[in-house]
């Protein structure tokens, strides 16, 4: 029954990032709080954290793939754990996609590791996680 409002919950936090303007989580709790959603700052924090949701311009959004990514190869990025973000790429450039990460030297990067499609980026820890996302997006848009 958890498991069920969590998700319920996480899937009216998409559609409310989505749909409105929200910069703040008191402000977003406060719109669960009115849709039916027992919740916490702490447990918006945790379900922000877990969507990837990062702050674009001051409010919430979904990390977007820009247009220009698929010319590199990129195709998604997704948080993985509390250290792993799993690149998925076109087959076959994943190894180019993970050297350009690599090279762009990005702070909370740890390493990488690549397959044919797949890479596995070692961040430093799970408060890292979103903001990787975002600058590795940044990376390919350029």
């Amino acid at each position: 029954m958890v498991y069920m409002q969590k998700e319920q919950r996480q899937t009216t936090i998409l559609k409310l990032i989505t749909a409105n303007q929200i910069g703040r989580q008191e402000e977003l709790a406060e719109i669960l709080e009115k849709k039916g959603f027992s919740v916490t700052q702490s447990s918006v924090s945790r379900d922000l954290l877990e969507l990837g949701i990062i702050k674009i311009s001051g409010y919430y959004a979904l990390p977007q793939k820009p247009r220009e990514a698929m010319v590199f190869g990129l195709l998604s990025l997704e948080i993985a754990g509390e250290n792993l973000v799993v690149a998925k790429c076109e087959a076959g450039l994943a190894s180019a996609c993970a050297v350009r990460i690599d090279a762009s030297q990005i702070e909370e990067v740890i390493g990488t590791i690549a397959g044919d499609d797949t890479i596995f980026i070692a961040v430093r820890g799970q408060k890292e996680q979103k903001a990787v996302l975002k600058r590795i997006w940044e990376l390919f848009e350029k």
